[in-house]
This record gives structure tokens, sequence and C-alpha cells, in this order.
């Protein structure tokens, strides 16, 4: 429904800021339903202030087409992430999965608990978590964007439990059974990434809506230690966790999901961190973007040793 450009913020004394640009696609910019959701979807992110979430800066409108001026993130999708490794062959190291969907849940765990001005809720539940949907900088930060489907109180035009909200393999069960969902369903859609990162595809996905829909349902979620050697145990146990179909049963909140993670990645010591991330993938892209992975494993990703020498602190001289 939007189409995104880069573009030029510019002012006075020759001030340039690279953005982005946001726009209804034509095609739809003519339906009240399509304009009323990108101006509420405006409203919504405007002050989701948070380092893991793409920011809005102004919603404006010329000759009746609406256009919203954002963040510019230079990077890649995680679709070109993820892309890029089935192209090369390669899985996704598994503590770099691990600490991808950490910050994808940092972002949400912030949308979620978030409250208009008065201190009411707003119940946001983003619906569409999915590798399009993640942008991943060049220094290595993880940022989530278009809340063009999501649902929030009184924001955004809504006929949820009527329509399916979201791309059909990265639905909760809740999604897909047209149930009323709230923000437990992304997390669902988290584990997802998490797994098709780790395994390098969507455990559910078919060229089949229906069956799509039927595996999210009733698929059997595999052992995954035994469809990848290096998967720890510990994660292994979070996926499972988060592929519970009970929401009930599934992690609560997006904030203790990434505890999980958080503890799965550091409880032994220094992990992964933006800068880390940030070196692999200007290695993934670089001309031996073939082994990138196999150079991590090894420790010895270019660039990682910039970052390891920050660990080193000097302790004070004792008096």
């Amino acid at each position: 429904m939007g189409i995104v450009y880069e573009a030029e913020q510019r002012g006075v004394g020759n001030f340039i800021k690279r953005v982005a640009v946001k726009l209804i696609r034509e095609e739809y910019s003519k339906i009240d339903e399509f304009r009323s959701n990108f101006v509420g979807e405006a409203r919504l992110v405007a002050d989701l202030i948070h380092t893991n979430i793409v920011q809005t800066y102004h919603l404006g409108e010329i000759s009746g087409q609406y256009f919203m001026t954002m963040e510019y993130v230079d990077g890649v999708t995680l679709e070109d992430f993820i892309q890029r490794h089935r192209e090369t062959k390669q899985l996704i190291p598994t503590d770099l999965a691990s600490f991808i969907v950490s910050r994808i849940c940092r972002g949400l765990s912030h949308a979620h608990q978030h409250c208009d001005p008065s201190g009411r809720k707003l119940g946001i539940v983003h619906r569409d978590v999915n590798p399009r949907n993640i942008m991943i900088a060049r220094e290595g930060d993880v940022k989530l964007t278009d809340f063009g489907i999501a649902k929030a109180l009184d924001l955004m035009y809504n006929e949820e439990g009527i329509v399916i909200a979201g791309k059909d393999e990265y639905l909760s069960p809740e999604q897909a059974r047209r149930e009323v969902t709230d923000a437990r369903a992304d997390l669902f859609c988290c584990t997802i990434l998490l797994s098709e990162m780790l395994v390098g595809e969507n455990i559910f996905e078919t060229n089949r809506e229906r069956t799509t829909h039927k595996n999210i349902l009733e698929l059997s979620i595999p052992d995954f230690t035994e469809l990848r050697s290096e998967i720890d145990p510990r994660l292994n146990e979070i996926l499972q966790h988060g592929f519970k179909r009970d929401r009930d049963k599934r992690y609560q909140s997006a904030q203790a999901m990434l505890t999980a993670l958080e503890t799965f990645l550091y409880d032994d010591g220094y992990g992964p961190t933006n800068e880390k991330l940030a070196a692999y993938m200007s290695d993934l892209h670089g001309k031996n973007g073939g082994t990138a992975a196999k150079r991590w494993l090894q420790g010895t990703t270019p660039g990682l040793e910039e970052t390891e020498s920050d660990q080193i602190i000097t302790a004070p001289s004792e008096l």
C-alpha cells in the first residue's frame, strides 16, 4: 500500500539531512480506509521514540497526496540479510540471529507498553513482524518499521476477527484463526524469524495460503538441535516456548522474551553487540562474503579486532 523513497531534507546554511519519504501508492490514495490508516500510522509512531524503531518526523500532504518523512536507515532489510546467506549457501551464526531478534523484542516491548499523554495504554500490536519490516543498519542497529496494519486504540482502522492482517507465512495462530490479537501475537512472529534465520527456511511456508495457515496451526514443532547441531539446547528451549500455540503458555511479554534471549547471549560473558553485527554485515557483503559465517565462528571477522579491544578495561591503580 505504501512506497518509500530516499530524499533530502534541506534547510538554511546548506543544511542537508538524508531522510526516507513514504507515500500511499496512487491506486490506494483515494480510498478513505487507506488514507485513514496512513494518518493513523503516522500519529501512532510519532511518539514511539526508541533506538529499535524507525523514527517518523513529519506527516504532510501535497495536492491530496499524504506523505511521511521518516528516519533513513542506511542498510538492508532482514529479508535481504537472510537472502544473502541463502545465495552464498551459509547459515546465519546462531548468536547473531538471537541478537537480531532480541533487538526486535526491545522495540516491540516499547511499542506494546506505550501510553497516550493521559497515561492510557494504547494496546499496540504490530501484526506484521516479518523480514521486510526489519532494517539492519550498516552500523549494526536493528530497527522495526512499518506499523501500517498495527492495531492501536482509536488510531487505526481495524477489522480484526473478520480479515487476516499480516503476511501469510508470518502469522501467529490467533491471526491465522482470525481471532482478536494482543501483544503476544507479535512474539510468535519473532520466533518464526528466529527459527528462519537459524535453519535457513520458514518451517511453515508453502506455496499455498491455506496449507501455510494449517501449518501454523498444526505443524509439529521440531527439535531445532536436530536440524542444526550448533543450536544450543537453551536456544531450542526459547524457540519451543515462543512457538506455544496457546498464547497463555507463550512468553507473556516482549520483555520476557528479550530477557530469555539476553540471558542466553550474555550468561557466559561478552556477547554480540551492534558493532560486532556491523563488522559481520560488512564482511558478508564484501568480496569474500561467501565465507563470512565461517570467519565469524573462527573469530576472524575483519573489524572484530577493534570491537574486541573495547572490552579491555584498565583497572584503577590501588592506593
